[in-house]
């Protein structure tokens, strides 16, 4: 039997007697707090094909050995039987034979490591987490370089520590400014990118290496080193690692990653920490993503049995290094007058500074007009920014599309 029509008005009295809809929960403060990378967020504005991009960090893909990767992929899946494990879950420290590999390369480098130091991470973008997750509580206090690498800044603010920045120049953080802020501070650790630093292309040399170290061991705080461009040098000698040096020992953290190098599509990276630490670590990442891909990881540890990595970033670096002394070369034409710039020994940025008075995020909205773009500076600070820096990547194109580009920044920046 079908039921009578309900009258008008009587739906529109039983819709104002029902309860209103509850409002969903917010988002955790921190989730609302932490910003878009900028980075991210200009790499989107300037996908058009047209535009020439020293905004992003990307390596060149024409170089990537994507036929070496491809037959290690192969091989790992094509072996008898062992392509189920390459399919199958992993430990979470990661796969014995990359450990090995990877020890075996730290060793050579004048860290002696062995594999049980090592923790396999889904880039060093997550060793980067691992470590703030393993050691920071809110509010903590964490010290940094300044200006500092963007996206260590977003993993720091997640966590609710206290960034504090450390004054630097051209040869990197100031010893004596580390040693008060941390007697001060009291700091759970110091971030550095000693290497090549992103932004600034600067390196620290081994004095103040060693400095840092003699600090870090006085005051009681851990050393984090990020050195994901350490091994794409143009000129000059290699720097040794923050923790062979004496006091830096047992309380440094170092991140690795094979972005740069091989793949930032194959998401891996590394870390080398005390025991207790690695651990830790290696817990918050059971929580994070159970292990990095054990198909990456076994392929990854193929091409370094088969493959000679070395000679292949020896080929990639010269080439790199090319397209630096392309950029370097065009851009006093293409600065104002009274702006300067860094000449990095390796790496992939430019650091530059626009004459008194200028906004480089200002000015890029008529840059991007041009079909060029860069990256603000002003982001890359902890605090006090200044806004006249950009950072420029010059490993992306070639020398005649760096020229071009450049050619193009010079033409905006004079209107």
């Amino acid at each position: 039997m079908t039921p009578a029509p309900v009258p008008a008005q009587a739906q529109a009295q039983a819709q104002a007697q029902a309860p209103a809809p509850h409002r969903l929960p917010p988002l955790a403060a921190r989730a609302a707090a932490v910003k878009s990378s900028p980075v991210r967020d200009i790499l989107a504005v300037t996908a058009r094909p047209e535009v020439i991009n020293f905004a992003g960090g990307l390596p060149a893909p024409e170089f990537f050995d994507v036929a070496g990767v491809a037959a290690a992929f192969a091989a790992v899946l094509g072996e008898g039987g062992s392509g189920g494990k390459a399919l199958q879950y992993a430990t979470t420290e990661g796969e014995p034979t990359l450990r090995a590999a990877l020890a075996a390369r730290t060793t050579a480098r004048g860290l002696p490591t062995d594999a049980r130091d090592l923790l396999v991470t889904t880039g060093s973008q997550q060793g980067l987490h691992l470590v703030t997750s393993a050691l920071v509580e809110a509010g903590d206090t964490v010290l940094v370089e300044s200006p500092c690498y963007l996206a260590a800044l977003q993993v720091f603010a997640f966590a609710g520590a206290r960034v504090v920045p450390v004054p630097c120049d051209g040869d990197g953080v100031d010893p004596d400014a580390l040693d008060a802020l941390a007697a001060r501070e009291r700091p759970k650790f110091f971030y550095s990118v000693p290497t090549f630093q992103n932004p600034t292309g600067r390196t620290t040399p081994a004095a103040r290496r060693a400095a840092v170290a003699d600090v870090a061991a006085r005051r009681g705080f851990w050393l984090l080193e990020d050195d994901p461009y350490g091994e794409l040098r143009y000129e000059g000698e290699r720097v040794p690692w923050l923790a062979t040096y004496p006091g830096a020992e047992d309380r440094t953290v170092l991140l690795g990653s094979f972005s740069k190098v091989m793949s930032p599509g194959l998401r891996l990276g590394w870390l080398r920490a005390p025991e207790a630490l690695r651990r830790a670590c290696a817990v918050v990442k059971q929580s994070t993503d159970l292990h990095t891909p054990t198909l990456n990881q076994l392929a990854a540890a193929r091409y370094l049995a088969d493959r000679d990595l070395d000679a292949h970033v020896a080929s990639v670096a010269a080439a790199y290094g090319r397209r630096r002394d392309a950029m370097l070369a065009a851009l006093p034409e293409a600065l104002p007058d009274g702006a300067d710039f860094a000449r990095p020994e390796g790496g992939m940025f430019v650091w530059a500074r626009l004459p008194e008075g200028a906004d480089a995020a200002e000015l890029l909205r008529e840059v991007i007009t041009y079909d060029v773009a860069y990256v603000p500076g002003a982001p890359f600070y902890a605090a006090d920014p200044d806004p006249r820096t950009l950072r420029l990547c010059f490993v992306t194109q070639d020398e005649a599309t760096i020229a071009e580009g450049l050619g193009r920044l010079g033409t905006a920046l004079r209107k």
